[in-house]
């Protein structure tokens, strides 16, 4: 996640290369921002020293010895520190983090999704103790590579599995009516491109005319057509169920 938005943020013109330091162990994951102009180091003091905003994107696990070891280096009065880390509450971090005269780091939450590559996340956002002008810079920058909501702390688990799980389930889709295509005559990367092209276009209907799906559903459903059939199949083989099953199934998880 933290490559994908480096390469997202590499692809606005609101960063130059040289406003990023990419702090990673491997050598071999840094090579990719070295060719691309951005700073790298091996060291995550030396990365947070002087900077103005602290993203950390670690696994779960990771967080609590990640922050412990960059704490003493931060300056809590003018640095944002920002977490993206699935499950990880903000209780927790600013225990961790707490100088011994009881200060913590201005925090917010993030959870965007791999699309952020490409500019098009889902991102969400919480404040956890920040100010409104940390708030609305920290959602200017991720508005830069996609969407951003500013949402609650408690929700976070909700969209996490609706979009960045959900980005997986949308591809699962793809691939079955792939695969659906290459078995109605089509070769597989000219079913690729239809369904994805399609995909597309559904989303970007439903953007421009602010249309509930059922209404533009509707629009292309006409009495006994092929489409309603289609759609009533899928629905006696459980297509609504299973997605919300899997929505939930992902959020007790989350």
């Amino acid at each position: 996640m933290g490559g994908s938005t480096v390469k997202g943020f590499l692809k606005t013109t609101y960063f130059k290369p040289s406003d990023i330091t990419v702090a990673d162990p491997s050598e071999q994951a840094l090579n990719t921002f070295i060719e691309n102009g951005v700073s790298v180091t091996s060291d995550n003091k030396a990365a947070v020293a002087g900077t103005d905003i602290i993203m950390v994107f670690v696994k779960p696990w990771l967080v609590e010895s990640v922050l412990k070891d960059i704490s003493d280096e931060m300056d809590y009065k003018k640095q944002i520190l920002v977490v993206i880390a699935a499950g990880v509450k903000s209780d927790d971090i600013l225990s961790w983090m707490r100088k011994e005269d009881g200060s913590t780091p201005t925090l917010l939450l993030a959870i965007p999704n791999i699309a952020i590559a490409e500019k098009a996340s889902m991102t969400f956002l919480v404040s956890v103790n920040a100010k409104p002008e940390n708030v609305s810079l920290i959602k200017e920058i991720f508005d830069e590579v996609g969407e951003t909501i500013i949402t609650e702390e408690r929700l976070l688990g909700a969209g996490t599995t609706l979009a960045s799980c959900g980005i997986a389930y949308a591809m699962r889709y793809i691939r079955a009516a792939t695969e659906g295509g290459v078995q109605l005559g089509f070769k597989s990367a000219n079913a690729q491109q239809i369904v994805m092209q399609t995909v597309k276009g559904a989303v970007e209907l439903l953007q421009a005319s602010n249309m509930h799906p059922e209404a533009a559903i509707d629009l292309v459903t006409t009495p006994g057509g092929v489409t309603i059939k289609g759609l009533n199949e899928m629905e006696h083989a459980g297509f609504t169920s299973a997605v919300i099953r899997g929505l939930l199934a992902g959020a007790r998880n989350s």
